[in-house]
């Protein structure tokens, strides 16, 4: 296979019942550029494992398979590692993509020239079916907006790896290692792009962890504390926004 343009991670756990849905969204995409899918299978005690190699018969679907369980961050490292295309972009097992969602995208970092972009996206039920609640993303995202505001979705994110080291794009090992690597990122003085177009169904499972409020505030202030060293007073201030942000993107 010619090197890809586009590299797709998709991080496995016990997905089963999610993952040909994903891949589906991947098939019907209209763009024509060359990608290249990496599955990261982190110890799935499910049959994920056997559904994934289904699909790397064809050419440019791979898999990587740990020997315990690593987690959502080492999982998505282990792609980024093993990614060949100029571009790296991350689809979580159990969400979907729009069909333009990668033609659109691509579109809009060679127009804006940029390293990091994000889209906007859709909340769907744990079948996968449209609730009708669209989230709006801003035109820009600065590391000073972004911890006030952590509207980027990991399903909707690219990369350009001529613009961006994968060392950059790396994930810590935290609680919430996405929106820690985002902020990361910013904080080195790269921006985030917004393309305000729903490209991405989050399918909200009952059992996943961010379903769970409770423990989705007690990450986001570990991290303003903890990771991104942050006073009393300053997390609590930019946590305020944070938790108007969040309630709005459920209404």
């Amino acid at each position: 296979m010619c090197k890809p343009l586009v590299s797709i991670i998709i991080p496995v756990y016990n997905a089963a019942p999610f993952i040909r849905a994903a891949v589906s969204s991947i098939l019907s995409q209209d763009s024509d550029a060359g990608y290249e899918v990496i599955f990261v299978n982190d110890a799935s005690t499910d049959n994920s494992l056997e559904i994934i190699g289904e699909f790397c018969e064809r050419e440019n679907f791979s898999f990587f398979s740990s020997d315990g369980h690593i987690g959502p961050a080492k999982a998505r490292n282990k792609g980024i590692s093993l990614a060949k295309g100029r571009y790296i972009t991350f689809l979580d097992a159990d969400d979907m993509w729009e069909p333009e969602k990668l033609s659109l995208q691509l579109k809009f970092m060679e127009e804006k020239d940029c390293a990091f972009s994000f889209t906007g996206y859709e909340f769907a039920d744990e079948e996968g079916f449209s609730i009708d609640r669209i989230v709006r993303v801003p035109k820009e995202m600065t590391y000073k907006k972004a911890l006030k505001n952590t509207t980027i979705f990991t399903s909707t994110v690219m990369f350009d790896t001529e613009k961006i080291s994968k060392d950059m794009i790396m994930m810590p090992d935290v609680e919430s290692e996405d929106t820690a690597t985002w902020w990361k990122i910013l904080r080195s003085g790269y921006r985030a792009y917004g393309l305000n177009r729903p490209l991405t169904l989050y399918r909200r499972s009952a059992g996943t962890l961010s379903s769970n409020k409770k423990t989705a505030v007690k990450r986001i202030w570990n991290l303003y504390r903890n990771v991104e060293g942050l006073g009393f007073f300053k997390s609590a201030y930019c946590f305020s926004f944070y938790a108007v942000h969040a309630v709005a993107r459920r209404l």
